[in-house]
């Protein structure tokens, strides 16, 4: 294991990620963020190989999109998503239930990828327990792929459920688990997966893979375990560009007490814009 060093602050530094001798992405393990974030370790910034930037973070419409991270609105009632919790009946509401992911240490640390352990903490006491891969990769000419898996622990000694805003009223918005935000384009990017195209068309259905496709860049989203692709994607391109693998669209999903719940979604990106079939190519490329 890499002992981490140190910068001028005299914080953690980041993690560095490269492929094929190319510098890709940084992950901050242990940020310095406001608790209304909801603080917990990112991804950014990730560019294509040719230096193209592919994630926002703190954006001004949304200060809680943190480039590419694991965040969930409701877990036992904690809010780890960040901003405005969701309550039926309310609405958007500003609450002090703001949860904590904290970097615990690391079982494997390169420049191609790391195994990390965290702890979800809410309201001083530890709820879950999260063991996180990541890991880069090529993926044919023009593109590389970033693997990242969790499993989620239950470790609260009671049991324990996720939810969204959709499972608390608000149809739609059952956002929560793997999430990346991309960058505003003059122009909003295409999304489509190999059978819709267009957010009203994709939002919210299961697919293999999904696409979102700029002038610039192509990110192509597949989920790599049975579980993960039976899960909704949560897709934005009219507000603004992000794509998760949710979680909790329409129904609470329990936790017992040591339960472990997993999820793994790897994500290609390429320079310049795809179309469906060699988005479909690379998301055969980047999963096998």
């Amino acid at each position: 294991m890499t002992v981490p060093s140190r910068n001028r602050t005299g914080t953690d530094a980041a993690t560095l990620l490269c492929c094929a001798g190319r510098r890709v992405g940084r992950y901050v393990h242990r940020p310095h963020l406001d608790a209304r974030l909801s603080p917990r370790p990112y991804l950014h910034p990730l560019t294509t190989l040719a230096g193209v930037p592919v994630t926002e973070l703190m954006p001004g419409d949304h200060p809680h999109h943190l480039g590419v991270s694991i965040a969930v609105p409701d877990v036992a009632g904690a809010n780890f998503w960040g901003g405005r919790t969701f309550v039926r009946g309310r609405g958007p509401v500003e609450l002090a239930d703001h949860g904590e992911q904290r970097h615990a240490g690391w079982l494997l640390r390169d420049t191609d990828g790391f195994v990390e352990e965290l702890s979800w903490y809410a309201g001083g006491a530890e709820v879950l327990r999260e063991r996180r891969a990541v890991a880069v990769a090529p993926a044919g000419e023009g593109a590389w792929a970033l693997g990242v898996s969790f499993a989620l622990t239950n470790v609260s000694g009671g049991p324990v459920s996720f939810g969204s805003p959709a499972t608390n009223g608000r149809p739609g918005a059952g956002y929560g688990g793997y999430f990346w935000r991309a960058p505003r384009t003059e122009r909003p990017p295409l999304v489509f997966t190999a059978a819709a195209a267009g957010e009203e068309a994709v939002h919210g259905r299961p697919a293999p893979w999904l696409a979102l496709a700029s002038e610039a860049w192509t990110l192509v989203f597949a989920g790599a375990t049975d579980a993960t692709r039976r899960d909704p994607w949560f897709v934005r391109v009219r507000d603004y560009p992000g794509v998760g693998s949710a979680l909790a669209w329409s129904a609470r999903v329990p936790l017992a007490p040591g339960a472990s719940l997993t999820r793994r979604v790897v994500t290609a990106v390429a320079d310049g814009r795809l179309d469906r079939a060699a988005a479909a190519a690379l998301a055969r490329r980047a999963v096998a």
